[in-house]
């Protein structure tokens, strides 16, 4: 059982974080039928496009500073009563304003539920800001500036999510220069819906600390090697990748795999409703579906705390009390 261990997670989109119920308050609050994306309590979509049309028809029932902050709060509230210690939450500030809320606002509500959590539970939060891939490299280099200029203590990295299939690296690179100026940490999806190629692409273009999923990088035993070297940190989130379809189960999912190699990996659940599952099922199923030690469980928990961007003082509090309680 990992229930026990203190755990922390890097990689988890707050829209994807609504619990179904959630949501059905939120469409009964607006008056917003459900039928075609949420039936019987469950998320409904078959591949990733139907996924991604889900998924924004659930961000849209959010629409005030206090509803994002309601959500983010019990989010963060279900992750410290499962003894996480620390979190990363993706946001799209692009989000807020396709919503007529405007990023600012939207950006409020997420920092007021964070530090509302943190009051309430001790847990410590932190923002990534995220392009979304789908709208475009101008979209994606606006989210870039936007995070560049906010100046706010709780923004520290920049992402870029959605679509993996559009476009290339290349197309969208400026606006990780933009953030990486202003001294955000980097992390880029790729590697799970496309193979092996957009994980080297993103290494030669993006130069990030972490890539999230990064999963197909075991189709290719010298991008693991590179991996390995480079200690590029992998945010592995399994049962995303077998709701999607990228690995048949979890018997072949590569998880234990990476770790073996060499490679810096941890535990993440994505966007955890929308694929059946929770931070608490990941950690078990590392455990008992994948035969993973308690000792490599916490490893893999130290390596988000040790890739976690954050400051260095927030950075050896955390690891401090994992390594005084793990």
């Amino acid at each position: 059982m990992t229930r026990q261990l203190l755990k922390a997670e890097i990689h988890c989109h707050i829209e994807g974080a609504a619990p179904p119920a959630v949501t059905e308050a939120q469409a009964r609050k607006y008056g917003v039928d459900t039928a075609a994306f949420l039936r019987d309590g469950a998320y409904q979509w078959r591949d990733f496009s139907e996924f991604l049309i889900a998924y924004d028809a659930v961000a849209a029932l959010f629409r005030t500073e206090e509803d994002y902050a309601l959500l983010t709060e019990a989010y963060l509230a279900e992750l410290a009563s499962i003894n996480t210690i620390y979190s990363e939450i993706i946001v799209s500030p692009d989000h807020g304003d396709r919503i007529g809320l405007g990023a600012d606002a939207y950006l409020a509500g997420i920092c007021d539920g964070i530090y509302s959590a943190k009051e309430k539970t001790g847990i410590e939060a932190r923002i990534i800001v995220t392009g979304e891939r789908h709208f475009g490299p101008d979209r994606v280099v606006s989210a870039a500036e936007y995070a560049a200029r906010a100046k706010n203590p709780l923004v520290t990295g920049f992402n870029m999510a959605g679509e993996e299939r559009m476009g290339l690296v290349a197309d969208y690179a400026r606006a990780f220069d933009i953030a990486r100026d202003a001294g955000l940490g980097l992390t880029i999806h790729a590697g799970e819906v496309c193979g092996p190629f957009s994980v080297t692409d993103a290494l030669d273009l993006v130069k990030p600390a972490r890539i999230g999923h990064g999963v197909r990088a075991i189709e290719d035993e010298a991008l693991v090697a590179r991996l390995a070297e480079l200690g590029t940190v992998l945010e592995v989130c399994p049962g995303s990748n077998i709701a999607l379809g990228v690995f048949a189960d979890f018997d072949s999912h590569p998880l234990k795999k990476l770790k073996d190699a060499g490679v810096r990996v941890c535990i993440n659940s994505d966007d955890p409703p929308f694929f059946g599952t929770s931070l608490a099922r990941e950690y078990e199923i590392a455990s008992q579906t994948m035969g993973m030690s308690n000792t490599e469980i916490n490893d893999m928990t130290r390596t988000a705390l040790e890739a976690a961007f954050v400051d260095e003082g927030t950075k050896a509090t955390l690891l401090k009390r994992f390594d005084t309680q793990s």
